[in-house]
């Protein structure tokens, strides 16, 4: 006799990728190749593929809000992640929404500019996220580019990494991986720094043609490994290992080389 198996339920809080290769899209896959059940709350409507962003439409703050409240109410959330938040309002409302919704884990993926180079998050808005979201976190994953615009000074070495990792984490109060993928090297090297005690974690760098939606695979990886119940450090270095074979063997489609969110997942 077969029996329902309750999943956790985790969040997504960003934007929608028209290539589905980033965002909620990525979010979505990245949720079921670990078996939760993903649900969404979208911020931003964007046009884009992997190469440029042709256009962004931002949800009212409101409308962010109320999707967040509905989730909510139907289902016991154990975790959400952020992305794409776009505005200072936007911010605002999902560091309300998490307070008043309660809860439990919070993952913020400071996402700020896009692999082409777009910027996803208005300059006025760094702020509202620095201030009012970050320090409601359980982690934050920035990038390199990221945890530069978080410090406020530029990073250039492993060393250097890890001490953006120390400091962000003593600033916001929270866990912090600072991922190292821009440095370059034949390795990469992302640092994890909770609670006074730093995890490094090291791989082989992969020869990737592309790398759209990695950071988004990498902070719903993490997001899902939390709320099945794992300890932070082991959380991560899952994620970094389910990132790293996404892009080993990526999908050809054309000329388009996307993640391959659903490499070595056994069938259910």
């Amino acid at each position: 006799m077969q029996t329902n198996k309750t999943l956790p339920v985790v969040m997504s809080i960003a934007g929608s990728d028209s290539s589905g290769g980033a965002g909620i899209q990525a979010d979505l896959n990245t949720f079921a190749a670990h078996h939760v059940m993903g649900a969404t709350a979208v911020t931003c409507v964007t046009s884009q593929n992997p190469s440029r962003v042709d256009g962004i439409m931002a949800m009212t703050p409101d409308l962010v809000t109320r999707q967040i409240q509905s989730i909510c109410e139907a289902f016991p959330v154990a975790a959400a992640k952020t992305g794409m938040l776009y505005s200072a309002d936007i911010i605002r409302a999902v560091a309300a929404a998490d307070i008043s919704q309660g809860i439990p884990i919070l993952v913020v993926d400071p996402v700020m500019v896009a692999a082409s180079g777009a910027r996803l998050l208005q300059a006025d808005a760094i702020a509202a996220l620095c201030e009012e979201l970050l320090p409601q976190a359980r982690v934050i994953t920035p990038n390199l580019h990221e945890a530069e615009i978080l410090i406020g000074h530029s990073i250039s070495s492993v060393d250097e990494l890890r001490k953006a990792a120390r400091e962000i984490g003593h600033k916001f109060d929270v866990a912090c991986v600072a991922k190292g993928g821009n440095l370059g090297g034949d390795e990469v090297v992302d640092v994890l720094f909770d609670e006074g005690e730093e995890h490094v974690f090291r791989s082989p760098r992969i020869p990737a043609a592309q790398s759209h939606g990695a950071g988004c695979a990498f902070s719903a990886a993490l997001t899902a490994n939390l709320a099945k119940g794992m300890l932070i450090r082991d959380a991560t270095e899952r994620a970094k290992h389910y990132v790293g074979h996404a892009l080993e063997f990526a999908l050809r489609i054309g000329d388009v080389r996307p993640l391959n969110f659903f490499h070595g997942v056994a069938p259910r």
